[in-house]
């Protein structure tokens, strides 16, 4: 048996996402498995070392995770050849200098999104490695989520017919803090430290859109700061500045419209946190982050608008719920696998920080786009 051990330098894993998806579900779970199998003779393992500023949450995280080695000295790391790939799961605004560094020191890099706070310094990033011959991605973890990959098989054997429009809905309702104590941080909701519902999810939209239903000509995007104050970690209030509602709608080629709801400041009622319609000309679908839901032209009820008497359309109960025909692993861990194989045997990964930047510039379009109260054309990068 060939092992292929791959050092990993993980740089702000001791956040919620980098700790659970990252660390615990992902790279965890892949040593755990024995390694990412290449095939009877050949795996590749990971070996990881947690990278932070804090030495309590980095020893806390080593005992958690069974990890065994951390630091708060990343140039060391970088210095060091065993680790071949850099990944990067810091709050937005550093993470375009400790990516630099890294590409500077020979790294392969693997980053968490936004990959810049300006589709420029995103851009700069794909410039650098590539031109370094490093192989470089971003994490777009929602093509991997079950949900969607059964949109995709839908797809794929024709089930939609034409696809006319795709509508999300996205978000829940994050507490204020002033009674109940809010379940996202602080920095989300200040423009000064790149918070904002607009430059988290459009990254998202982004790559959903461009690698599912076409890519994205065009955006028209409104925002709002519905919530003007929140209360910080240390309990004091703080001013809101950053928008924490995005209503955007989306042309894409082929003549497809987008059109996604996000928010921090909605209930929900629907099946989950993310739901995606897809309507096309045969055949509507409805998925969430696990499960989709389908009706054919065939099922289709013929409603007649009468709204002076209950409604008679059970519409609920004309969709079927697809069945599980495959098996579904962690959507961030099936990236990972994939990023892994790519490093060891340069398998195809298309996800690069080219894409990446192409999220931040959807992002800074919309910004743009409610600033001037019009639509923004979407050029190609």
């Amino acid at each position: 048996m060939t092992t292929h051990t791959i050092g990993i330098i993980m740089n702000g894993v001791t956040g919620r996402m980098g700790t659970n998806q990252h660390l615990m579900r992902s790279i965890k779970a892949i040593i755990e498995q024995g390694g990412v199998k290449i095939s009877a003779e050949e795996v590749i393992m990971p070996d990881p070392i947690l990278v932070g500023r804090n030495v309590a949450k980095l020893e806390a995280l080593c005992k958690q995770s069974g990890v065994q080695k951390y630091t708060t000295d990343l140039d060391s790391v970088l210095a060091d050849p065993h680790y071949q790939i850099y990944f990067d799961a810091q709050v937005t605004g550093r993470r375009a200098a400790a990516v630099r560094k890294a590409i500077l020191a020979g790294k392969h890099i693997y980053c968490e999104k936004p990959t810049g706070t300006t589709t420029e310094e995103a851009l700069e990033l794909y410039d650098l490695a590539t031109k370094a011959g490093l192989k470089n991605g971003v994490v777009q973890d929602k093509l991997w989520l079950p949900g969607l990959l059964k949109l995709k098989r839908l797809m794929e054997n024709g089930f939609f017919g034409e696809i006319l429009s795709v509508r999300g809905e996205f978000g829940y309702w994050v507490f204020e803090g002033h009674s109940i104590p809010a379940q996202r941080p602080s920095w989300n909701y200040r423009k000064e430290d790149d918070g904002g519902i607009i430059v988290d999810m459009l990254c998202h939209w982004r790559y959903v859109l461009d690698n599912l239903f076409g890519n994205v000509k065009a955006v028209s995007c409104l925002g709002a700061t519905h919530i003007p104050e929140r209360i910080d970690e240390n309990g004091k209030p703080y001013k809101c500045t950053a928008d924490d509602a995005c209503y955007a709608t989306f042309e894409l080629e082929g003549n497809v419209i987008a059109q996604f709801n996000s928010s921090w400041t909605v209930r929900v009622r629907r099946d989950d946190l993310l739901t995606l319609q897809v309507d096309g000309t045969k055949g509507s679908a409805v998925a969430g982050l696990r499960e989709c839901y389908i009706q054919h032209y065939g099922n289709t009820p013929k409603p007649v608008w009468n709204p002076d008497i209950p409604q008679p359309i059970p519409f609920f109960e004309g969709w079927s719920k697809v069945p599980e025909q495959e098996a579904f692993d962690n959507a961030f861990k099936a990236q990972w696998e994939l990023f892994l194989k790519h490093i060891v045997k340069d398998t195809p990964f298309p996800w690069d920080l080219k894409a990446g930047a192409r999220g931040v510039q959807l992002a800074e379009k919309g910004i743009e786009s409610w600033e001037k109260r019009q639509w923004v054309n979407i050029e190609a990068l």
